[in-house]
């Protein structure tokens, strides 16, 4: 409990604020990556105590809300094969697609199953030799260890009727795409920790050199986000653009090695699309050939699918930057997480969840 009540302190909280507001002369715009980031900002009640000059806008970083329809559609149509269990963490069965969720799916019929890790999908696998599991592999880079893991641990079985329906998608190509974006009013980062916690840091090295921005890796309690924060503005007011380790207790500059030589052992680099945001060349991972056995989208034969999306929603343009879930017309009236139109709603590391949840709540002064 040290790094809590460490990173929760509330003087150190006040004084990092008070530190920010000395240093901030002019306006900036700060994106943090992370959806964990955006929770802890709304629930902690930090966004109201930054200075007006600081804009804190949300990003792509929930992975429940970036899984385009089509993929969220190919999950159920799996589903509804009877030869076919599909497991899947358990907030991705609440996550609309172009007719109905998996759990609606699940409700008509479908053998859907939720499950905390993917080696239980393996075990599922095993269990039911005359069936064919298919894990619905969702993530950033976060999860793609345990993920390749299970492909890796089926193999070692002789687990054959085991696959994998991947939607990873990868950060540093996002935060260029919202970058290379001629609206973007981003003016620095704050990348998640959690991921560089397997990747490191070094990806993020040539985005900050090729566009000015500051970039500083940043963990996920008051204290850590707002010296992120404070690292952040410092850079900015100097004029100066660099990748910074906030989250060093946790954040080696190399990574995970082991963590991604297993990444590397099963998939491979490939375009992915982004709910909302469309198609970003290189920024996911897919299955590789060499184990094609393990892609369910080859097993199946799967033709690509065209998802139909809720035209009333705008979780594309809050997840690039340009708005805030208040903007949404549907926000708290016809979108709440009892009845989401969006994924922003349904995950709990969703901006509009976050804010839908603590919408009423006043500056938070007790962090513990």
């Amino acid at each position: 409990m040290k790094y809590l009540s460490e990173y929760r302190d509330q003087e150190l909280v006040h004084e990092l604020v008070n530190e920010i507001k000395h240093v901030v002369t002019q306006p900036w715009t700060i994106m943090e990556v992370c959806g964990g980031q955006t929770h802890s900002l709304v629930k902690n009640g930090i966004l109201q105590m930054l200075p007006e000059q600081i804009t804190m806008v949300h990003g792509p970083g929930c992975p429940v809300c970036v899984t385009p329809i089509s993929i969220i559609d190919e999950a159920i149509l799996l589903a509804q094969r009877p030869e076919v269990i599909v497991c899947s963490f358990g907030d991705m069965l609440r996550v609309p697609g172009s007719e109905r969720s998996l759990l609606e799916a699940k409700a008509l019929g479908a053998d859907v199953r939720i499950v905390y890790s993917p080696l239980e999908a393996v075990r599922i696998a095993k269990e039911n030799p005359s069936r064919e599991v298919v894990f619905f592999a969702v993530g950033f880079e976060t999860t793609a260890p345990a993920n390749a893991l299970s492909v890796i641990q089926a193999n070692k079985l002789g687990v054959t009727n085991y696959s994998l329906l991947a939607s990873h998608v990868l950060v540093p190509p996002a935060m260029e795409a919202i970058l290379s974006d001629p609206e973007t009013t981003v003016n620095a980062f704050l990348a998640a920790g959690h991921v560089c916690t397997i990747m490191g840091i070094d990806e993020y090295v040539p985005i900050a050199e090729k566009y000015k921005v500051p970039i500083v890796v940043t963990g996920f309690e008051p204290v850590d986000l707002l010296q992120g924060i404070y690292m952040a503005v410092r850079q900015l007011e100097a004029g100066i653009a660099k990748v910074e380790n906030q989250y060093a207790r946790v954040v080696m500059r190399e990574g995970n090695l082991r963590a991604k030589d297993t990444i590397d052992q099963v998939f491979d680099v490939s375009d992915r699309d982004w709910r909302g945001i469309g198609t970003i060349p290189a920024s996911g991972w897919e299955v590789s050939d060499r184990l094609s056995h393990y892609n369910a989208r080859k097993k199946f034969k799967l033709q690509p699918m065209a998802g139909r999306e809720n035209k009333s929603c705008i979780a594309g343009e809050i997840m690039k930057g340009k708005k805030k879930p208040m903007d949404c017309p549907l926000f708290g009236k016809a979108c709440t997480p009892e009845n989401p139109q969006g994924a922003p709603m349904v995950s709990s590391e969703g901006s509009c969840a976050a804010y839908y949840h603590f919408r009423n709540s006043p500056v938070v002064e007790n962090f513990l």
